[in-house]
């Protein structure tokens, strides 16, 4: 899978090159450092893991939210616009337990729900102060195509069996994509630039029924939209 990823990666980032027109050949090679806020409960559907097993385990939807890192390619398409394919990666493990039910001897039945992402953007964006001006606002949208993987580890109660205790781990992981929006400002050097930028990824994806559906959620989905609130550093180049 990240193998593929990769090479879709490549193969846009040398479209974008092959893009550029000559009078406007900047480009740009931005590291990112953020915060991945995941969607909350209430604006998640009904069949959505994470908010289905609200009804019986205790977190919080937004103990998933998560450091995010990653890189980006930016061509200059003209004046005012430019092209990005770029790739980052969060992950973040949380600890939940039973509400309601404990082991025969006290204590509780624990499970770690994990979940990863490394997103990648396809993105144009318009800069109207143009690439020449060092202050560049921007705003832009394209395509997230994500690879995912969700797990369920630990300790669960079969109760089909008299509450039998039973440790297990569930997998879920596929690719999903979705649309994306981004805006931000930057200060753009000869050489370097720094900035700050908002981007929002809607995605969602189907869990395999055979490890996650339940008499209470016959047909399991995982939301992996949310926020990431982002500073970037980029290398200039072609100027």
């Amino acid at each position: 899978m990240f193998k593929r990823a990769a090479a879709l990666l490549c193969v846009s980032a040398s479209a974008l090159c092959a893009s550029a027109q000559p009078a406007h050949a900047q480009q740009t090679l931005n590291f990112t450092l953020g915060y991945f806020a995941v969607r909350g409960e209430d604006a998640r559907d009904a069949d959505d893991i994470l908010r289905s097993d609200r009804n019986f385990l205790t977190f919080d939807v937004h103990d998933f939210n998560s450091a995010s890192v990653g890189g980006e390619w930016l061509v200059a398409l003209g004046n005012y616009f430019e092209g990005g394919a770029g790739i980052s990666f969060s992950r973040r493990t949380v600890e939940s337990f039973y509400t309601q039910y404990s082991r025969p001897g006290g204590g509780t039945v624990d499970q770690d729900l994990r979940l990863r992402l490394v997103p990648l953007a396809f993105t144009i964006r318009a800069v109207p102060t143009g690439q020449e001006s060092p202050i560049q606002p921007y705003i832009g949208g394209g395509l997230a195509v994500i690879p995912w993987r969700y797990t369920e580890s630990g300790d669960f109660i079969d109760f089909s069996r008299g509450n039998e205790i039973f440790r297990d781990t569930f997998v879920g992981s596929g690719t999903a994509t979705g649309g994306l929006a981004l805006a931000g400002i930057r200060y753009a050097g000869s050489s370097w630039s720094t900035g700050f930028e908002v981007r929002y990824q809607a995605a969602k994806a189907d869990l395999p029924t055979s490890e996650f559906a339940s008499t209470r959620n016959p047909n399991p989905t995982i939301d992996l939209g949310g926020w990431t609130y982002q500073g970037t550093v980029g290398i200039r180049f072609g100027r």
